[in-house]
């Protein structure tokens, strides 16, 4: 065995959405250690420019790194816009986005070559989905939606409230009108009003979520690296943040699969 095989994973994310993807993660492959890093100092990374976003995944990065982490997953889709090609240039370990991986599925899933991505400003003004999506399939159209109330509307917890509902129909009948078939959460805070906007775009249209991708995404590159954790024992999750531990262990268990108990403060600058 790789001396590295039980060395963690690295996840990270502006905040709590990239549990969503942690949460894939664990449970396709329970046995791997994990330390998340949540930025929760300078949330929301999607109104923010690309020098700033990038600027602090690379100090993220390098911190996951100096933990001796064997992979990194950038579980925002906004970094993974802005930033991911910085971050492979600058780090020498395997580094994994969320873009790729939930293009790939749209691709697979649509029938009619129309498809529909939802996510930040910043997602959706780098045009990355849309980009990847031609690399694969040129002939698939791409109509993108920024919802910029979607992420505090899920820190609030407004899951299936009215409100949520009102919200969800003003930003997408847009995307309604144009008669696509496959609808990528372009965010990773977005899988908590999944239901919700299931409920309000109909069954007709198949919603991509894209963290079980990335998850099979991780496996894959740590079998290809012979990487995979195989001891007999679940693995241990580590939790930082840069600001606000108690609100991280409160918000947090509504976006992971487990209860956060313990969370350290980690600033970055």
């Amino acid at each position: 065995m790789n001396k590295k095989n039980n060395a963690p994973i690295g996840i990270f994310d502006s905040g709590f959405g990239g549990l969503t993807v942690m949460s894939a993660v664990t449970k396709l492959m329970p046995k791997e250690n994990i330390i998340y890093f949540g930025d929760t100092a300078h949330v929301p990374y999607g109104s923010k420019s690309k020098d700033v976003v990038t600027n602090f995944t690379l100090k993220i990065s390098k911190f996951l790194v100096q933990n001796n982490v064997k992979l990194i997953v950038v579980a925002c889709n906004t970094a993974s816009a802005f930033s991911l090609s910085a971050l492979k240039k600058n780090i020498k370990i395997p580094i994994i986005g969320v873009i790729k991986a939930g293009s790939k599925t749209a691709v697979l899933n649509t029938k009619n070559n129309k498809v529909a991505v939802i996510g930040t400003e910043g997602t959706v003004k780098s045009n990355a989905y849309t980009n990847e999506i031609k690399k694969i399939n040129k002939n698939i159209k791409v109509f993108s939606q920024a919802c910029p109330l979607f992420v505090p509307l899920v820190e609030e917890g407004w899951f299936n409230s009215p409100i949520t509902d009102d919200v969800i129909k003003f930003y997408l009948k847009n995307i309604i009108n144009k008669k696509v078939d496959t609808l990528i959460l372009g965010c990773t805070h977005y899988p908590l009003i999944k239901k919700s906007i299931q409920k309000n775009i109909g069954n007709k249209i198949k919603i991509i979520d894209s963290a079980t991708a990335v998850a099979y995404e991780v496996k894959d590159l740590l079998i290809k690296n012979n990487l995979l954790n195989n001891t007999k024992s679940n693995g241990k999750y580590s939790f930082y943040v840069s600001d606000s531990p108690d609100k991280f262990k409160t918000i947090g268990s509504k976006f992971f699969c487990k209860e956060i108990k313990t969370v350290k403060k980690m600033e970055i600058n």
